[in-house]
């Protein structure tokens, strides 16, 4: 199963960079395109599910990285929401690591 990494450029300017078990991450951000938080974390949500929902389908069970990572993301949307008009960025995407 192709997995792939992307980066994420937050509204403090901080970069991270974030991984997924499928390519399906990419049906749902565009590279350069900044996204407000709820509209991203929603996107996001969506499409980590189906990667787990297509993980489980091939091994049996989700992939805890993925999950790990989306509980990570979802703490530094929080950190960021009281921030008026505040809007996260992919960056880019990459190879797994």
């Amino acid at each position: 199963m192709p997995a792939m990494t992307y980066t994420l450029r937050w509204p403090d300017a901080s970069e991270t960079v974030a991984y997924s078990p499928s390519l399906v991450i990419q049906d749902y951000f565009a590279p350069g395109q900044a996204y407000a938080l709820d509209d991203f974390l929603q996107k996001l949500r969506e499409a980590t599910g189906i990667a787990n929902d297509r993980v489980r389908a091939k091994f049996g069970f989700a992939c805890s990285r993925a999950s790990d990572q989306l509980a990570d993301i979802e703490a530094r949307v929080a950190r960021h929401a009281g921030a008026p008009g505040a809007q996260v960025q992919v960056v880019a995407f990459g190879p797994a690591d």
